[in-house]
């Protein structure tokens, strides 16, 4: 690799709840994506940018790519994840070193009109018993195609995660850097704080619950000593609603109070949090409420 200065787009794809937020985060030293052990944790291209007096890493953090797109939402993020695709430098294919599985082989047949090198992401090595099993994973990845690289870590714990930042670089262009370097995340406080609180919720809330709501800020206003924050939980039926404020508002006043808590970490200043649950039927299936709601249709 030459002295030239380095940047580029990196595209972070593969089925849902294989940890490539968890990576991104690992790699920039920050919480830019939030993390749940759900699917559908990540419904928005968010970039995460990392950077050196020798290069700039711009991570497309992209929804995990469903093979079962039945909602709108769930179509929105494979466009999302494709359009991420089609402008990268680099592609960085996550898998979870213990199983692959349909939904690999999906993502990885999207990857064979790819034109950027790949590198295959093993993680969650800490999880695979015995450590023999880790090397017939990494064979049997390489069978699969000519990757630029395989790299076996864990992104939850930071093992080998330095390896695989020493090597991206070298698969990066010449160019001078895209974005200031103090830059993080293309988003904003209000959209970090909007998906904390679903963070909370998705944690929180019984399975079948978090699919079906969103989180969109109404009120973000610094004050005197602080922050005041009001958001709407838009769910699809009144019965899920009922489940999210709880009995007696002790669901909503658990999940204000561990968001409350972690902005006012995040922005250094007491955060007042306003939370209401409000229903607006199907909306996760509806092109028209999903743009009214931030998401974005490449």
């Amino acid at each position: 690799m030459s002295g030239a200065y380095r940047a580029g787009f990196i595209a972070v794809v593969g089925r849902p709840n294989v940890g490539k937020s968890t990576l991104i985060n690992a790699i920039v030293g920050r919480k830019v994506s939030i993390v749940t052990s759900k699917p559908q944790t990540t419904r928005h291209r968010i970039l995460a940018v990392h950077s050196t007096g020798d290069w700039q890493m711009i991570f497309v953090d992209t929804p995990g790519i469903h093979r079962n797109a039945g909602k709108a939402m769930n179509r929105l993020m494979n466009r999302t994840a494709a359009a991420a695709l089609a402008d990268a430098d680099l592609v960085l294919y996550v898998t979870d070193a213990g199983r692959f599985t349909d939904e690999d082989g999906d993502v990885l047949k999207r990857l064979a009109s790819i034109r950027s090198p790949v590198i295959a992401v093993l993680n969650k090595v800490d999880l695979v018993h015995p450590k023999e099993r880790l090397l017939e994973a990494i064979a049997a990845m390489a069978a699969r195609r000519e990757f630029e690289e395989i790299i076996p870590l864990s992104a939850s714990k930071g093992s080998n995660v330095g390896v695989l930042v020493d090597l991206i670089p070298r698969h990066l262009p010449e160019s001078p850097p895209l974005f200031p370097p103090e830059m993080q995340t293309d988003r904003g406080e209000d959209f970090q704080a909007a998906e904390i609180v679903r963070e909370k919720l998705m944690i929180l809330l019984r399975d079948e619950i978090p699919y079906g709501l969103t989180v969109q800020i109404e009120k973000y206003e610094r004050e005197a000593g602080g922050m005041s924050i009001a958001a709407v939980i838009w769910v699809e039926r009144d019965s899920q609603k009922g489940i999210v404020v709880g009995k007696g508002g002790s669901m909503l006043k658990r999940v204000g109070k561990a968001a409350r808590l972690e902005l006012a970490d995040i922005l250094g200043v007491p955060v007042h949090l306003e939370l209401w649950v409000k229903v607006k039927a199907n909306w996760a299936d509806s092109e028209k409420d999903l743009a009214n709601l931030g998401y974005d249709a490449p």
